[in-house]
C-alpha cells in the first residue's frame, strides 16, 4: 500500500495534465491538438503542445475537405459599358433627307447593368455554363439630337458562355430586350423630316457577342460587337426603325466571387447535372395587340390609315424537349387581324386637294387565318427565346397570304406559366404585329433545379 499510493498520485497527475492540454488545444477537421511533451499525429490533425498549451499547429493538406463552407448560390455583379456604333442607312431620313442635309450614321451609348450569375460549381452553373441575367439602363446619343432625341432605355438581359478560349478568357453572348423613351417623333409641323420614328416610346432589342477576360477574383474586362434595333412594333406611323452595329468595351465587378468561383471545368469534379428526361410538352398562348396599317394605291402610293386596329390570336405548340437547353416542334397559329385587307378608294381630284380618304373593312372571314409553323426554342433559366417560320394554310387571301416569321421571348412566371412577348413579320421583311400575351405549359417534365 505504501508503494501503490505514490504511483497512483503520479498517474493521476499525468492524466490531469493531458486533460488540461487537450482543453486548451485547437480542433482541426476531425482531429484535435494538445498533449504532453513532443508533437504527435492524431487522426488527420497534428497535435502539438507541452503540459498545458498547444503550440505550432500544423494544418494538413486535406483540411479543406473537412471544413468547406457552402459557396454562394449567386454571384452578384455590376457592370459599366461604352458602345460607339455605326447606324445602318436603312431609310431616307438617315441617308441625308433631314435638317442637316447629311447622313446620320454614328451613335454612342453608355450602359449601367446589375446581374446575378449562377455559381459555376452549382448544378445550374454546370448545366447553363456562365449563365447570368439582370437589368440594365442605357443612355443613347445620335448625330442629330434635335430631330431624334437622346433616348434612354431600361431592359432585361441574359447571357452565357459559348466557348472557353483560355483559363481566364471566354467567348460569351448576351441579349437585351426592353423599352426606350425620350425620342423626338415625327411631327408634320415641328419635326417633318423624321420619317423614321413615330412614337416617343420604342422597343429596344440587342444581341452581342464578346470576349470576357478575368482580370482578378473580382474584376472582368469585356469587349466585342453588338447589333441593336429600335422599333415601335408597328403600333404607330412612321415606323422605319433604327438599326446599328456597335463595338463595346466594359468592366464588370463581381461582389462575392472568389478563386473557387472561377468558371473552370476542373473545379466541378463530379457533375451535378441529372439525366434529362426527353419528353413532349405543350405550350398554349393567347395574345393580343394593336397596330397601324398602310394601304397601297395603284401599286405605288402608300397611304397610312388613321385607325388603330386590334389583333388577337393563339398558338398551340407541341414541343419535343431534346435536353436542358433545346426544344423543337411545331405550332398551330390562329389570328384575327382587323387590319387585314383594309382598303380605300382612289379619287381624282385637282389643285392638291386632299379628299380625306375613307378606309373600309372587309368581311370577318377576310381577316381570319390559321397557319402552321416550325418552332425551335433556346431554353435558359427564367427565359426562353423562340423562333418560328410558317405559312397560313386557311385564310381570307390578300394580306394573309404568304409566309410569316415569329420571334418571341417567354418570361417564366411559374413552372407551368409564362409571359409571352413576340413579334410577327411577313415574308421576312414586312412588320406585322406584336404578340403580347400569357402562356400555359402542360406536361413539363424538366427536372426541378
Amino acid at each position: 500500500m505504501e508503494f501503490t499510493r505514490p504511483l497512483l498520485l503520479v498517474v493521476l497527475s499525468i492524466s490531469l495534465s493531458g486533460a488540461l492540454s487537450a482543453g486548451t488545444g485547437e480542433v482541426i477537421g476531425t482531429g484535435y491538438a494538445g498533449s504532453v511533451g513532443n508533437t504527435k499525429n492524431i487522426g488527420d490533425a497534428s497535435v502539438a503542445g507541452d503540459a498545458g498549451n498547444a503550440k505550432h499547429t500544423q494544418y494538413p493538406e486535406n483540411m479543406a475537405s473537412d471544413t468547406i463552407v457552402s459557396p454562394p448560390r449567386f454571384i452578384h455583379r455590376i457592370g459599366i459599358e461604352g458602345r460607339p456604333g455605326y447606324i445602318l442607312p436603312t431609310n431616307p431620313f438617315l441617308e441625308g433627307e433631314n435638317e442637316q442635309s447629311r447622313p446620320i450614321n454614328t451613335t454612342l451609348s453608355t450602359h449601367l447593368k446589375y446581374s446575378f450569375q449562377f455559381n459555376p460549381a452549382s448544378r445550374l452553373g454546370q448545366i447553363y455554363r456562365g449563365a447570368y441575367q439582370g437589368i440594365g439602363f442605357a443612355y443613347y446619343t445620335f448625330d442629330s439630337p434635335t430631330e431624334i432625341g437622346n433616348p434612354t432605355a431600361i431592359y432585361l438581359f441574359q447571357g452565357a458562355t459559348m466557348a472557353d478560349i483560355a483559363p481566364r478568357l471566354s467567348l460569351d453572348y448576351e441579349w437585351n430586350f426592353g423599352i426606350s423613351g425620350g425620342w423626338r417623333p415625327y411631327d408634320p409641323e415641328t419635326n417633318s423630316y423624321n420619317g423614321m420614328v413615330g412614337s416617343k416610346l420604342n422597343a429596344y432589342m440587342n444581341a452581342n457577342f464578346y470576349f470576357r477576360q478575368i482580370l482578378s477574383s473580382r474584376v472582368d474586362l469585356t469587349y466585342g460587337i453588338t447589333l441593336t434595333h429600335f422599333s415601335n412594333g408597328n403600333t404607330k406611323f412612321p415606323n422605319a426603325g433604327l438599326n446599328a452595329v456597335d463595338v463595346k468595351a466594359g468592366l464588370t465587378y463581381n461582389f462575392n466571387r472568389t478563386g473557387n468561383s472561377f468558371p473552370k471545368r476542373t473545379l466541378y469534379g463530379k457533375s451535378l447535372a441529372r439525366d434529362f428526361p426527353c419528353h413532349i410538352s405543350y405550350d398554349v398562348v393567347l395574345f393580343g395587340s394593336w397596330r397601324r396599317k398602310g394601304v397601297i394605291l395603284n401599286e405605288e402610293t402608300a397611304i397610312a390609315s388613321p385607325e388603330r386596329y386590334s389583333v388577337f390570336g393563339f398558338n398551340i405548340n407541341p414541343m419535343y424537349n431534346v435536353g436542358y437547353k433545346l426544344r423543337v416542334g411545331a405550332s398551330l397559329d390562329g389570328v384575327y387581324d382587323s387590319s387585314a385587307n383594309v382598303y380605300t378608294e382612289d379619287y381624282i381630284v385637282g389643285g392638291g386637294y386632299d379628299p380625306g380618304y375613307t378606309f373600309y373593312k372587309p368581311a370577318v372571314n377576310k381577316q381570319l387565318a390559321l397557319g402552321l409553323s416550325a418552332r425551335v426554342e433556346y431554353v435558359m433559366p427564367f427565359f426562353d427565346v423562340a423562333l418560328g417560320i410558317g405559312a397560313n394554310m386557311l385564310h381570307g387571301g390578300g394580306d394573309l397570304n404568304g409566309f410569316y416569321q415569329v420571334l418571341a421571348l417567354k418570361i417564366k412566371t411559374t413552372r407551368h406559366s409564362f409571359i409571352h412577348i413576340g413579334y410577327n413579320l411577313q415574308n421576312f421583311d414586312t412588320p406585322n404585329y406584336l404578340m403580347l400575351g400569357l402562356g400555359l405549359r402542360l406536361n413539363n417534365q424538366s427536372p426541378r433545379h
